[in-house]
């Protein structure tokens, strides 16, 4: 299955999204792959629901979120 060629195309990040996943540009499918990356070496899934992210401030600079 080829990949989407839109998810190819390198994207201009932000300084909220480079502090999380590094410097761009990059394609979408990697700073995908780098948030996940992010939440799971920082243990910020929920362990009640993984489903669930426990949102720390910089991943509030870039989602915004409920306050808790």
């Amino acid at each position: 299955m080829a990949m989407n060629p839109a998810l190819l195309k390198p994207l201009k990040l932000d300084a909220s999204l480079e502090a999380v996943v590094g410097n761009g540009p990059m394609p979408r499918f990697e700073v995908t792959k780098k948030i996940w990356a992010y939440i799971k070496k920082n243990n910020l899934q929920n362990p009640a629901n993984k489903r669930n992210i426990l949102a720390d401030a910089k991943l509030k600079a870039i989602f915004g979120g409920k306050g808790e």
